[in-house]
């Protein structure tokens, strides 16, 4: 079928943090910092799917775990909210947009991170609608996300690409019936826009 909409992923497709969420957690937790991330990623699962309490207890749990000294807030603002929009990556979504086609962000987040992307970053007038798993409760990969955004969306999910950094979330999504690529930043957007015509999205 002829897609219809275009599905955003958030970080590494609109958004990156600066130089990288290693280099943006050194500065409270040195050379613990790779090691803090993974693990708290790996447990902050059930709160990205809207269930387990609230974010930040859990991440003041996980820095005292690591014996960290700073406030909660001020590591979660200077890690988490740190976030360095592409203009070239909205640019793109507008000129989809403009091409006639449905556009729509669906993204991993917490409820406080999903707060201030729609509040700071202005995503809320670029797409027609947002999607964050927090507010699902299910998260990427899980087909379940993508079956829920496309009934929120009204949308056969054939008429639908995916577009994401993360190759499992890909497979979720193509899972779910819907059309998906694998994009990051750093590719470049005219990548991103021959996987758009390989798929009959055709950008101006």
């Amino acid at each position: 079928m002829t897609i219809e909409h275009v599905l955003f992923d958030a970080d590494g497709v609109l958004q990156r943090v600066p130089g990288g969420w290693v280099a943006a957690a050194e500065p409270y937790l040195g050379g613990r910092a790779d090691a803090f991330l993974r693990e708290t990623w790996r447990e902050e699962l059930p709160l990205l799917a809207g269930q387990g309490g609230d974010y930040l207890a859990f991440f003041d749990g996980m820095l005292r775990r690591y014996d960290v000294a700073y406030p909660v807030e001020e590591v979660y603002r200077g890690v988490w909210l740190s976030i360095e929009v592409q203009e070239a990556s909205l640019e793109l979504v507008r000129r989809v947009r403009a091409g006639g086609y449905g556009v729509h962000l669906g993204t991993n987040q917490d409820s406080y991170r999903a707060a201030y992307m729609r509040a700071e970053l202005g995503y809320a007038e670029l797409f027609d609608t947002c999607h964050y798993s927090c507010e699902l409760g299910v998260a990427k990969p899980e087909p379940g996300f993508f079956d829920a955004v496309v009934e929120r969306v009204g949308a056969s999910p054939e008429t639908v690409l995916f577009v994401d950094d993360t190759a499992r979330n890909v497979e979720g999504a193509r899972a779910a019936g819907l059309a998906a690529v694998r994009w990051e930043i750093g590719n470049g957007l005219d990548a991103l826009r021959a996987l758009f015509q390989d798929h009959g999205v055709l950008v101006g």
